[in-house]
């Protein structure tokens, strides 16, 4: 059973720290839509899907679906509180609001495309949120030091490892939700909120809220295939529409910037005429 587990976290940490630094090294486009990537769920349902029959993997998926819901509300509290409060403090109170609502929602009846459209409602409210409290946008140049990306291998490979080995024995519910707990977020809004500030980690972590749509997009499509497709392939396929869903916010981003840029080149020679 050691064993297991430490092949796991091992195997889990190796691969969230090499697609970190594989963000940094491919550039901005390619670095983008890797960033975007299942780091934690993938290796988790990699794993569940060797170990666990297709019934599991379905009422798991469902589970992470409903985690990344509460993962909302996780977003939400830590950008609403962490202007006020340490970035422990901010984040444990986070992590309080998560435990209750994801267990909450694994109770709603529905199946997948509830727990879809709950997401949607739920991203709804917390943009408007967002916009409401007005986040500062500053503008740094941060990279992730070794410290960092050890970290979040660590956490990321507890993570997965309990959750597809002991917490796979109480069944696929507690599983499901596990790996889906925001432990990206929670190393990202710690380690920010110490080095510079309230204001980056607020507007980071606020920001990721839409980037989420990835990681629905892998369980979706592993809840709907898991018992029509082989396992490998049913993980392929969904990482697949992982990165597809990354690669479209992405560019949708990139397009955004341009259309601003231009706004601001055009307007600047008006601005100078007597």
């Amino acid at each position: 059973m050691l064993s297991v587990l430490l092949a796991k976290l091992i195997a889990t940490a190796l691969v969230v720290v090499g697609v970190s630094i594989s963000v940094g090294k491919l550039g901005p486009r390619l670095g983008g839509i890797l960033a975007g990537t299942p780091i934690v769920l993938g290796p988790g349902y990699f794993f569940m899907l060797q170990e666990r029959p297709a019934d599991f993997i379905e009422v798991a998926a469902l589970s992470t679906l409903h985690a990344l819901v509460a993962t909302l509300l996780f977003s939400l509290c830590f950008v609403a509180t962490a202007q006020r409060m340490g970035a422990l403090a901010s984040l444990g109170l986070a992590t309080l609001c998560w435990i209750p609502a994801a267990l909450l929602f694994t109770l709603l009846p529905g199946g997948v495309w509830l727990a879809l459209l709950l997401y949607a409602g739920v991203l709804l409210v917390a943009e408007v949120a967002k916009r409401a409290l007005r986040l500062n946008q500053p503008v740094i140049t941060a990279t992730s030091g070794w410290l960092d990306l050890v970290l979040r291998g660590l956490l990321a490979g507890v993570l997965v490892s309990v959750a597809t080995t002991l917490a796979a024995r109480s069944g696929p519910l507690l599983s499901g939700m596990l790996v889906g707990f925001p432990v990206g977020l929670f190393t990202i809004g710690w380690t920010l909120h110490q080095r510079y500030g309230h204001d980056v980690a607020r507007a980071t972590v606020g920001a990721a809220q839409q980037g989420m749509l990835s990681l629905v997009a892998f369980a979706l499509v592993t809840a709907l295939l898991a018992s029509v497709t082989p396992p490998m392939v049913t993980f392929l396929l969904s990482l697949a529409a992982s990165i597809g869903v990354s690669a479209m916010l992405f560019l949708h981003s990139q397009r955004r910037v341009r259309r601003t840029l231009a706004r601001c080149a055009h307007a600047e020679p008006t601005l100078r005429e007597p």
